[in-house]
C-alpha cells in the first residue's frame, strides 16, 4: 500500500483533489480495556463521521470516553471491534510503519501537557518532528520559524520553554503540530492549564486554522471551549449522547 493510498498529501490543489468523502469514520466502534479479570468498556459501539475541513469538539466529563476517541483517531490505541476509516482506509489494515507514516506525517497532536523539552529552544522543539522524518537541518530550521511565525511567535523563536508564558508555550506545541504540514488536527485539553487570556489566543489560532482549511478535533470537558467548533459531540459513559450543529 502507498503512502499516499493512506492520506493524500495536498500540495498542488490543482492536481490533487481533496476527498470527497469523510475523512473519520467510525463505525461500531468498540474499546475494551482489561486490568487482570477485570474489564471496563471505554467504547460502546461509537458512529461518528467527520468531513474534510470540519471543525468538530467532543465534550464529555472524566471518563466518558472522550480521550479514547481521540487516542483511537490519532491512531495511538486499537478498537476491540467495530471499524475506523481514515480517508476510506481501514486504520486496522494498515501495517506498523504505515501507522507511523499515519501519525508523522498527516496528524498533528497538541496536547494539555506542551510536552516541549526545557534545554531546547522555541525552534528546536518545533522541529524535532522533521528531525525523526529525516528532514535536511537547514529546511527544518526553515519551516520551524515560519511555523512559529504562523502562530505570532516569530520574535521567540530562540527562547526556551522556561522563558516563555504558559500560552506562549501551547502556540509552540501547535506551531510543532503545524510543521509537518497535516491535514487534521487532534488537539486534546489543550487549554486546560491556561488562563483566560492564553485560552482565547490559542482558540483564535484553532479558527485560523479551521479557516485555512484544517480538519480540526477538539477534545474537551469545557462547553465554552467547544462552543468555538463547528460542531459538538456529547459523550458519555463510552456512547455519543447528541450532537449539535453550530451556526
Amino acid at each position: 500500500m502507498s503512502d499516499a493510498s493512506v492520506w493524500p498529501v495536498f500540495e498542488d490543489e490543482e492536481t490533487e483533489p481533496r476527498p470527497t468523502g469523510p475523512v473519520i469514520q467510525l463505525r461500531g466502534a468498540r474499546k475494551t480495556y482489561k486490568s487482570g479479570s477485570i474489564e471496563f468498556e471505554a467504547l460502546r459501539g461509537i458512529d461518528l463521521s467527520i468531513a474534510d475541513g470540519e471543525y468538530v469538539a467532543v465534550v464529555g466529563p472524566s471518563g466518558s470516553g472522550k480521550s479514547t476517541i481521540m487516542n483511537v483517531l490519532g491512531c495511538l490505541d486499537t478498537l476491540t471491534s467495530g471499524e475506523y476509516l481514515l480517508a476510506g482506509e481501514n486504520v486496522e489494515e494498515l501495517d506498523e510503519i504505515e501507522l507511523a507514516a499515519v501519525r508523522g506525517r498527516r496528524i498533528g497532536f497538541v496536547f494539555q501537557q506542551f510536552h516541549l523539552l526545557p534545554s531546547l529552544s522555541a525552534w528546536r522543539n518545533v522541529e524535532l518532528p522533521l528531525v525523526y522524518a529525516g528532514v535536511h537541518r537547514d529546511e527544518r530550521r526553515e519551516r520551524a520559524v515560519e511555523a512559529l511565525t504562523k502562530v505570532g511567535l516569530g520574535d521567540r523563536i530562540d527562547n526556551r520553554p522556561g522563558e516563555l508564558s504558559g500560552g506562549q508555550q501551547q502556540r509552540v506545541a501547535v506551531a510543532r503540530a503545524l510543521v509537518g504540514e497535516p491535514t487534521m488536527i487532534l488537539a486534546d485539553e489543550p487549554t486546560g492549564n491556561l488562563d483566560s487570556r492564553s485560552t482565547e489566543d490559542v482558540l483564535a489560532l484553532f479558527d485560523e486554522l479551521h479557516e485555512a482549511g484544517r480538519t480540526i478535533v477538539l477534545i474537551t470537558h469545557e462547553h465554552d471551549v467547544a462552543a468555538r467548533s463547528r460542531r459538538i459531540v456529547q459523550v458519555r459513559d463510552g456512547l455519543i449522547q447528541s450532537e449539535e450543529v453550530l451556526a
